[in-house]
């Protein structure tokens, strides 16, 4: 079956009550955890929960990086949160992830009741794959925020000394995350072996390419931040990436836009390695978002930060290309622009909404940036609202991005036959000349400088930009900057002019309010009832 929500919501409630309880207690149910488990088909019903676990769109986590900016000013990105007593207004939480892990550990101990009751081992092992790789998704979500953490593999009881295990180390952290990944390879099945049936499971690349992301953010985080073995990590993030480049599973959509648009849904877009699925329509209204009419309102609106890391068509950035001329109005920003630009930004002329169906220009009152956020667009979703584009949480296009960056963090050099393998197929999707090392010299650019700049223009607005932050070690140079919007084009009005610089750019917040300590921001603090919780967790530094 198509893994459509659909198939998971009449038994989201039993699955949750058996096998996702807190692991500090075992919910009481009647119904025998023990005889739940002896079909192949039990234990597709409980893997199916792990899909719910994905954040539900749209991304607005870019609100905490200076990407963009929302309504108001966001906590994270200006330095202004506490550790408070739960971490319940975040989109995932400490107990968040125990809870798909406690679920994870849950289904590869019971899985062992379906091969006593005859079930194929082969079949067993696709769910048990699925599982170890939610388990390791759950604990990278973790060591992102966090650090070192609590390391539970079994299934706990409401008496189990586990339930105050003191943090394991990041090292032992990655590993178990390791381990658990090499195993899901092994047992998941192939995105073709997959097929149309059963298109939006786990597969095989699925499992290589997160291990692929947590390598890369460790690695980079490890050499950045000085501590650790980076060679380790940075040498298993290119060749994870290159075991998915190298498998034949997978290749770029041909139209950047339509990769948050419906054609870009389904098995034929062999980009999508991990997808968030919806429903089809209102009338299989199973699960929906409504991204765009959150978007419009001012959920995450570009910032000029984000504006400016868009090259020129030439190659060149906005200080360096004869091509750009200063704009006098919004229409002549996108002017001689990669065109990613145009498809992550609305611009003029663009359909837009039922009562206004051609764009024209940002509504400050909701876009405090100037810049309006254009992802998942589409008038028809607007009128209903209700959207069921379905989300890339991984796309190959990331896979590439980690091949090129690992290749040169490793010996900060790339040769131009890795750029043409990973960055030049990005940039020839949407015409944009290749990046090589004699254009990097002839033009006084940095190539580290512009593998990023890759990164952040290809995944633009879909939730990377804080974390890439993070691991780099440079959140402290970017998040206490001033965040600018648009040039104040006379198209905007006077009505409610909002407040500018001395050259006229918006400014959604002064750099007087933002701040970021860089001996306390790059962890998170635990939340405080967990430390009432567990004695044995320690609070992070400064926190």
């Amino acid at each position: 079956m198509i893994l459509k929500y659909k198939t998971i919501v009449a038994l989201l409630f039993f699955t949750a009550t058996i096998i996702s309880c807190d692991v500090d207690r075992l919910p009481e149910t009647t119904v025998s955890d023990e005889s739940f488990w002896k079909t192949e088909n039990d234990l597709k019903s409980a893997a199916n929960y792990f899909y719910s676990r994905f954040a539900i769109l749209p991304v607005t986590s870019d609100i905490m990086s200076d990407d963009a900016y929302g309504s108001f000013p966001d906590a994270i990105s200006d330095g202004s949160r506490i550790a408070g007593s739960t971490d319940d207004n975040l989109i995932y939480t400490y107990k968040y992830d125990y809870t798909t892990i406690r679920a994870a550990n849950n289904l590869i101990e019971k899985s062992t009741i379906a091969l006593s009751s005859g079930v194929l081992e082969q079949n067993v092992n696709w769910y048990v794959g699925e599982a170890k790789y939610f388990r390791a998704w759950s604990y990278y979500q973790l060591l992102q925020r966090y650090g070192g953490v609590p390391l539970i593999l079994k299934t706990l009881t409401e008496n189990s000394p586990e339930l105050q295990a003191p943090q394991a180390s990041r090292e032992e952290i990655i590993n178990a995350i390791y381990a658990d990944l090499d195993d899901a390879v092994l047992k998941l099945r192939t995105a073709t072996q997959l097929g149309t049936e059963n298109y939006g499971r786990i597969s095989q690349t699925a499992a290589l390419t997160l291990k692929a992301q947590v390598a890369l953010f460790e690695g980079t985080r490890a050499k950045f931040h000085g501590y650790g073995d980076p060679i380790k990590h940075l040498t298993i993030a290119k060749n994870a990436s290159y075991q998915v480049m190298n498998s034949g599973q997978h290749r770029l959509f041909n139209n950047y836009f339509q990769l948050l648009q419906y054609e870009g849904e389904g098995f034929l877009n062999k980009e999508n390695i991990v997808v968030k699925q919806y429903g089809k329509s209102i009338t299989e209204n199973t699960i929906s978002h409504n991204s765009q009419r959150t978007l419009e309102l001012g959920g995450s609106n570009p910032t000029k930060a984000l504006a400016d890391s868009y090259l020129m068509t030439d190659g060149l950035t906005i200080t360096k290309s004869p091509l750009y001329v200063t704009p006098t109005k919004t229409a002549e920003v996108f002017i001689n622009r990669d065109p990613r630009m145009g498809a992550r930004f609305l611009k003029t002329g663009d359909p837009y909404i039922t009562s206004t169906p051609v764009f024209t220009v940002p509504n400050l009152g909701f876009t405090k940036t100037g810049f309006a956020n254009r992802s998942y667009a589409n008038m028809a979703d607007w009128t209903n609202s209700n959207s069921y584009i379905d989300q890339p949480v991984t796309r190959y296009a990331e896979v590439l991005l980690i091949y090129a960056e690992s290749t040169f963090e490793l010996n900060n050099s790339i040769s131009d036959n890795d750029l043409n393998l990973s960055i030049n197929l990005l940039r020839e999707r949407v015409s944009m000349p290749k990046l090589t090392n004699a254009f990097v010299a002839a033009n006084n650019l940095d190539m580290r400088t512009e593998i990023r700049r890759e990164r952040r223009v290809e995944l633009a607005l879909e939730g990377f930009r804080y974390w890439d932050l993070i691991r780099w070690k440079t959140a402290e140079i970017e998040l206490p900057k001033e965040v600018l919007g648009s040039f104040f084009f006379t198209e905007f009005g006077t009505s409610s002019i909002p407040l500018l610089n001395e050259e006229n750019f918006i400014i959604t917040q002064r750099s007087t309010t933002r701040k970021f300590n860089a001996s306390r921001d790059y962890l998170w603090p635990f939340p405080n009832n967990e430390i009432g919780l567990n004695p044995n967790l320690k609070q992070n530094p400064n926190w």
